[in-house]
């Protein structure tokens, strides 16, 4: 898939609709944290889990290059990692990575494919290829998929770490601020500790919802990325990424002009993934909240 870096007019020195964006989703957090835990803990924990993912949304945007052009200030914008558990450096360079649309699904070189080798799964113990084909069903996804997807980075990047690469270890050490500085706005503010890291989980499950299909295993690369046609809520939530092949051909083309894009000229999209769409988020919890899409081992890819 090609780049098309201006597919519409030329891009303006600020974006305002992420920056507003940025600026609501904090408030809101602080809103969750001081004010709404002392009249409803639980719905507190909603909201702030909401706002984590809503940061992971908006910290995608950055890493892509919005909403100023200097990258310093944008990656600033984001450096409280209200998730805690994604080091901004590591998910910026692993994102990046990924979009390298000729290894999308690859359980070797795709640093975000959920797909394993043939041969390391057939190696596993049996619980713990219980534990991954769970992991493949939405409702595995939601419930488990956080710290088995945390587990699977951290233990990757440990081995990284130990090969020597120390851009890897830099991005963990940097991201060790942050963690402390979320954790003492949380330790002065009327919500526990573990009620702060119940709504990272909940965070991260949100997170898992668009993860699950938005690629899958295709002979051809540009089969590999899905069109989920959904305007609603997780729409916003995800900021558009669900037109998930369209941002892939204009990875820089901020969130508020995928749709129109996608509007412009859906039989191209759709020509180009070979119609790998589902119309709504509801259509894919009913068809694979408890049923697996693909299996764990990738079913075409080839050592």
């Amino acid at each position: 898939m090609s780049e098309l870096t201006s597919p519409t007019k030329r891009r303006r020195n600020v974006e305002w609709p992420t920056l507003g964006l940025i600026i609501l989703c904090y408030a809101l957090w602080i809103a969750g944290l001081f004010w709404l835990s002392a009249v409803s803990l639980w719905l507190a924990v909603l909201v702030v889990g909401v706002m984590a993912a809503f940061h992971g949304s908006l910290t995608h945007e950055v890493i892509h290059g919005h909403p100023f052009a200097n990258r310093r200030v944008n990656a600033a914008l984001v450096w409280p990692v209200l998730l805690l558990v994604i080091p901004f450096a590591r998910f910026r360079d692993t994102h990046l990575a990924h979009h390298h649309d000729a290894v999308l699904t690859d359980p070797f070189d795709d640093p975000e494919s959920n797909y394993l080798d043939g041969g390391l799964w057939e190696r596993l113990p049996r619980p713990v290829q219980a534990v991954l084909s769970f992991n493949n069903r939405l409702a595995g996804r939601l419930i488990i998929g956080p710290i088995v997807g945390q587990l699977a980075w951290m233990w990757s990047d440990l081995r990284l770490m130990q090969q020597g690469d120390r851009q890897v270890l830099r991005g963990w050490l940097w991201h060790i601020p942050s963690v402390v500085a979320v954790l003492a706005v949380v330790a002065v503010s009327p919500m526990p500790v573990w009620a702060y890291l119940l709504a990272v989980w909940i965070g991260l499950s949100l997170l898992k919802i668009r993860t699950f299909l938005e690629h899958q295993a295709h002979e051809k690369a540009r089969g590999r990325t899905v069109i989920i046609e959904d305007r609603g809520p997780l729409a916003l939530l995800f900021l558009n990424n669900n037109l998930h092949v369209v941002h892939h051909m204009h990875p820089r083309v901020p969130w508020y002009r995928l749709p129109a894009l996608y509007r412009a000229n859906p039989g191209r999209y759709l020509g180009c993934n070979g119609g790998y769409r589902f119309r709504s988020y509801s259509e894919v919890f009913a068809r694979y909240f408890w049923r697996a899409k693909d299996p764990v081992a990738h079913p075409l890819w080839r050592r």
